[in-house]
């Protein structure tokens, strides 16, 4: 690979970022010193590389942020996909397609991916290695179902099944996040309320009670003193509190620390539920869309265990895998392990033994879509008056504990 100074530079040049294509597809990227663009892009050439990109290197700063926007989001990968799928659905070639959205993008990130994967396609490589090429932009998975589509001849077919695919999981992400913006606020709200009250009214009564010493009540001794930490040592708490979260976000990366903890997330009253239904609905999106694509079921089950997020289903998951492997089917292990849901190990029970498993596993996703919307919507008829009454309970709290130094003020003058 091109690198440093190529023969025939003299001097200092600045330096420019390459990016460029073998003959066999295999993608090339680095860095060399050069009197201009041109003059990288003929010594590329001459090394019998074919030029996508050259330029001159930046900062780390801008190398950094050029990196951030260069990363695709799921909506936009959701969407090139639809549209990619329809204009080969309309007869048009996959170089014809990506140049009609480069042309269509006005997206500076998507416009670089779009162009080099069309740069790609007509050198020569598959739409599957040009994906695998894009700097992890695209997910695994992602890519295998690509391949598995250009191996079976319906590129086009597999690309709609992918767009379907990746809008269902949107859609399922968007009800939870949805649901859970307004019990969030509220959780803010509250607290904020309670801080205010400690930090703003409650210092405008100890004033009342200077002269009270021992002679306070317990209850407002303990609300003065919430009240003097978060005014006076604020600074303190949050030299405690971001600690605390990197050593609980690095502890989280070990996996057996993040297994125990994910089985614990599972015991949870409410949310334990709907993640383990979240959870079911996604994998079995994921592996009747691989299953019906034409993947074997063990590498479709390979694949779509990497979208559980959840390490301890995701182990049972891995672990139903190893037996899959010495032809002990699917719902067997996974009921034995209790992966899934009963209702779900029944009707994949009933999809093997019927010999359409795609199928069912697709009923099975609708089922759980369904069962999580419900789920979260009964988890927010419990958390809203809960947060509330908590609320009310604090706010009352701080005020009967004022009143209590209040009266017990009035007996002393008296």
């Amino acid at each position: 690979m091109p690198t440093g100074r190529f023969s025939g530079a003299t001097g200092s040049m600045p330096k420019f970022f390459y990016k460029a294509v073998k003959l066999d597809g295999e993608s090339v990227e680095g860095e060399m010193e050069a009197a201009d663009e041109s003059a990288v892009i003929r010594h590329l050439q001459s090394t019998g590389l074919i030029p996508i990109e050259a330029r001159t290197t930046k900062s780390l700063t801008a190398k950094l942020g050029q990196r951030r926007r260069r990363r695709l989001s799921r909506k936009e990968i959701g969407i090139l996909t639809r549209e990619l799928a329809t204009l080969l659905e309309a007869g048009m070639t996959l170089d014809r397609s990506l140049q009609i959205l480069v042309d269509l993008t006005s997206e500076e990130h998507l416009v670089r991916v779009l162009s080099d994967l069309q740069e790609r396609v007509r050198g020569g490589a598959t739409f599957s290695s040009a994906l695998e090429a894009q700097d992890r932009q695209f997910p695994r998975l992602y890519i295998n179902m690509v391949r598995a589509g250009e191996a079976s001849g319906a590129l086009e077919q597999v690309l709609d099944r992918l767009a379907d695919y990746l809008e269902r999981l949107a859609e399922l992400r968007q009800t939870v996040t949805s649901a859970l913006v307004y019990p969030s606020i509220l959780l803010f709200v509250s607290a904020l309320s309670v801080i205010l009250l400690l930090v703003f009214v409650v210092p405008q009564f100890t004033v009342l009670f200077e002269d009270m010493g021992e002679a306070l009540p317990l209850p407002t001794q303990i609300v003065v003193a919430a009240g003097d930490l978060f005014r006076n040592y604020w600074w303190a708490m949050l030299c405690v509190i971001a600690p605390a979260a990197v050593v609980i976000e690095r502890r989280l990366q070990n996996p057996e620390a993040r297994a125990r903890f994910d089985r614990r997330v599972l015991t949870l009253p409410l949310f334990g539920d709907l993640i383990w239904k979240m959870e079911t609905a996604r994998l079995c999106h994921t592996l009747s869309t691989l299953l019906k694509n034409g993947l074997p079921l063990l590498s479709a089950l390979n694949l779509a265990k990497e979208v559980v997020s959840n390490r301890k289903l995701f182990g049972l998951i891995e672990e139903a895998g190893e037996d899959l492997k010495h032809g002990r089917g699917l719902a067997g292990p996974l009921a034995r392990l209790q992966a899934l849901p009963d209702l779900a190990l029944q009707m994949i029970r009933v999809g093997e033994e019927s010999g359409s498993l795609d199928a069912m596993l697709a009923k099975v996703a609708s089922l759980y879509d369904r069962e999580t919307r419900v789920s979260v919507q009964r988890m927010l008829t419990l958390l809203e008056p809960i947060l509330i009454i908590g609320l009310g309970v604090i706010v009352a709290g701080i005020i009967l504990s004022i009143l209590m130094a209040i009266l017990g003020a009035n007996e002393l003058v008296f």
